[in-house]
């Protein structure tokens, strides 16, 4: 039999198969179907021993002959039927052997005779003009030329050639080409006769119906495998498909619930443009919604037990740090706020503005140096940041850290509700040393939200999370009753999540009316806004009687310390857009993987979870290059604008 395992084929840098595995068996009739530049031909090649695999084996019993047409015909003027006989190689070899030995050699004239009988030489011609009146050629026609046929008829004298060779493989590419219907219909009665294993290349439907007894599919980089022919294939395909389809469909109805919270929005003025970002959050959760539903991953955040409203107030609070010296660093400054039953905000703001600082202050762990936080009675909040990840207790395993937060709960109880971060069979009882900041970070999640929290804060909690987890956790944010504020960088996870907007900027905290894109536009207007200022305030310095010379010489200074902050600025975004289009087009490759349907069979779930994370991590940077690109671009935009008016 014919056996490929892991199977890596490429054509330049175009991947045409890859981890590919099938097995055709001997007398097995096998239609290869798939669009122009799958890699049919190319398949073909390597078969023939033409090429070599990039990957993996593709093993053929070592006793198999070949027979295959080729695709360049001699124009010489050899008469036709003698060019098909020439397909027979081991009889013109026999004959030329024959015709070359001395009359006086009877042992090996004896020996040849014998092999040329069995070789079937007395037949040859008599084969030969069958194959060529099959093909459509006159009787007058055999002992024409090569030559003076035409491409297409030379290309039938091609296949007779092919079909006069002993073999026990043989491949047909297009075969149908060049012929007309009574031709073919012989063709095919000529293929139901031959005892050996045929592999055929056609797009004539009807041709591989007659022919083919199954069929192998190129489809997004692999070779999968349907018995029967290319009707049955049809057949089979579209309910393959069918079942994607009602993966993607248990999907659809999982986030019924976020699509009921947008349409609430729609219905409301003011916050239309927030809920048109939800209805496209939406429509990317959907897409990726079948490896969802193999991640094994269902984050649940449980009902809080009351919902005081408001929940909690900021009363004129200055906010910040405090020196060993007892002297005040403030970040924010009068800070008016109040959190409401049920609210879910997103905060925005430039790194280094005071979000953290804010969610801090909000969650207790910085104390005020002015001002008043006042927490409602029933006040229960769940605060993740990133340093708590370093809290956790290494040599601990999830199922430990569980319990001593809920030493009452049953095992089983504490074992399910992990199981629904991610943490099933071995990983729930292993220790938390060795996992990955994304696992470390579900713990942490897991064991806050295990308190029943009323106020979620949530500094940054998409960090190092994968695909599954983020499409999750966005979900579970969405049906969470709670109130949610949120620090993020993840415009998803924003836009599936957060009614409302607030805005750390300028040592404040404001209330944001518009969603991220209006938040981007506000941005690049408030940088202009500082320019007009900055060139304002020099202009008004700057009149009077002015040193020139000194003037000037600003000038020159300004300029060099302009180029050297932008020089580092500039580099930096040249990397930056690189590994953009590099993220880019690896992304386009696992979408194309993603599209697949043979992804979604049980043989290959491990490939669909390794698949998922591989597209969880390419989007995640994506979106974090995204973010620096911008905020670089706003730098230097600032830079590059004239000092002077």
């Amino acid at each position: 039999m014919i056996r490929a395992t892991n199977l890596g084929l490429r054509r330049g840098v175009k991947v045409l198969l890859e981890n590919t595995d099938f097995v055709v068996n001997p007398g097995e009739r096998v239609g290869i179907v798939g669009k122009n530049g799958a890699g049919k031909s190319t398949l073909f090649s390597l078969l023939k021993g033409e090429l070599d695999a990039d990957a993996g084996t593709l093993s053929i019993p070592s006793g198999w002959r070949i027979a295959s047409v080729e695709q360049d015909v001699a124009h010489d003027a050899q008469p036709a039927r003698e060019f098909v006989i020439d397909g027979d190689v081991h009889l013109r070899r026999l004959q030329a052997q024959r015709a070359a030995l001395d009359p006086a050699d009877g042992h090996r004239i004896a020996e040849l005779e014998a092999a040329l009988v069995e070789a079937q030489a007395w037949s040859a011609h008599s084969r030969a003009e069958q194959l060529l009146a099959g093909l459509g050629f006159a009787p007058e026609q055999w002992q024409l030329p090569v030559n003076q046929f035409s491409g297409g008829w030379r290309m039938r004298l091609a296949l007779a050639r092919a079909l006069m060779a002993p073999s026990e493989l043989l491949l047909l590419d297009e075969p149908t080409n060049h012929l007309d219907l009574d031709a073919m219909l012989w063709l095919e009665r000529w293929i139901a006769a031959y005892q050996g294993t045929v592999m055929l290349i056609s797009h004539d439907t009807e041709f591989l119906d007659s022919v083919a007894r199954s069929i192998l599919h190129f489809d997004h980089a692999r070779l999968v495998s349907y018995k029967g022919d290319y009707t049955s294939f049809l057949t089979q395909r579209a309910e393959r498909l069918r079942q994607t389809k009602l993966a993607w469909e248990r999907q659809t109805r999982e986030t019924a619930r976020l699509q009921s919270f947008i349409d609430r929005f729609k219905a409301k003025a003011t916050k239309a443009k927030q809920a048109q970002s939800r209805v496209k959050a939406l429509a990317r959760m959907e897409k990726l919604a079948p490896l969802h539903a193999e991640s094994g991953i269902d984050i649940h955040i449980p009902e809080p037990l009351s919902m005081p409203d408001p929940l909690l107030v900021l009363d004129e609070v200055r906010t910040g740090y405090r020196t060993e010296d007892g002297g005040d660093i403030p970040i924010l400054r009068d800070v008016k706020l109040m959190v409401r039953g049920g609210s879910r905000i997103g905060i925005l703001g430039v790194n280094g503005a005071g979000k953290s600082t804010l969610i801090k202050t909000l969650a207790g762990e910085l104390a005020p140096l002015a001002g008043e936080r006042k927490a409602s009675r029933g006040l229960e909040v769940g605060y993740f940041a990133q340093h708590q990840l370093d809290m956790l207790d290494l040599e601990a395993t999830p199922l430990q850290h569980l319990a001593r937060i809920a030493p009452q709960a049953r095992e089983q109880e504490l074992r399910n509700y992990l199981g629904g971060f991610g943490f099933g069979g071995d990983a729930v009882t292993g220790k938390i040393a060795p996992m990955s900041g994304g696992e470390k970070a579900r713990l942490a999640l897991a064991l806050i939200v295990w308190q029943k929290p009323n106020l979620l804060l949530l500094d940054e909690p998409s960090n190092h999370l994968d695909v599954d987890t983020r499409e999750a956790l966005a979900t579970a944010l969405a049906e969470f009753p709670g109130s949610v504020l949120l620090v993020s960088h993840d415009r998803h996870l924003l836009r599936t999540t957060v009614d409302d907007f607030w805005i750390v900027a300028d040592g404040g905290v404001t209330e944001f009316d518009g969603d991220l894109e209006d938040y981007r536009a506000w941005l690049l207007q408030r940088a202009a806004d500082q320019r007009t200022e900055a060139r304002q305030s020099e202009a008004a310095s700057s009149s009077g009687t002015v040193d020139r010379k000194a003037q000037r010489r600003q000038e020159a200074e300004e300029r060099q310390r302009l180029s050297a902050l932008k020089k580092p600025i500039e580099k930096e975004l040249s990397q930056i857009e690189k590994k953009m289009d590099a993220l880019r087009a690896e992304l386009r490759d696992l979408d194309a993987r993603i599209a697949d349907p043979a992804l979604y069979s049980d043989a290959r779930r491990e490939e669909r979870q390794d698949t998922m994370a591989a597209h969880g991590n390419a989007r995640k940077s994506l979106d974090e290059l995204e973010e620096r690109w911008l905020d670089l671009q706003t730098q230097l935009e600032a830079l590059e604008s004239p000092s002077l008016p």
